[in-house]
């Protein structure tokens, strides 16, 4: 099992936000979600078998965030 850095930034009520998450797997889907928990509205799971529903987009786009983008935090190989 991999797991690589990624980091999502997003705005909040107006403000720009970022942070770096250590997952095995990462897609927009799960930013968002990530992007709540950072926020402290999204639930952390305990583990990677943890089946808690996770935050939609939608969802945190009503709690005040937007413009979420993600990318690896891993250097490029050029």
């Amino acid at each position: 099992m991999k797991n690589d850095l990624y980091i999502i930034e997003y705005i909040i009520h107006g403000q720009p936000r970022s942070f770096v998450v250590r997952a095995d797997k990462m897609d927009t889907v799960a930013a968002w979600h990530w992007a709540s928990c950072d926020a402290g509205f999204g639930y952390i799971p305990k583990s990677s078998r943890d089946k808690t529903r996770k935050t939609s987009r939608p969802e945190a786009e009503r709690l005040g965030i937007s413009e979420m983008k993600w990318r690896s935090a891993e250097p490029s190989v050029a």
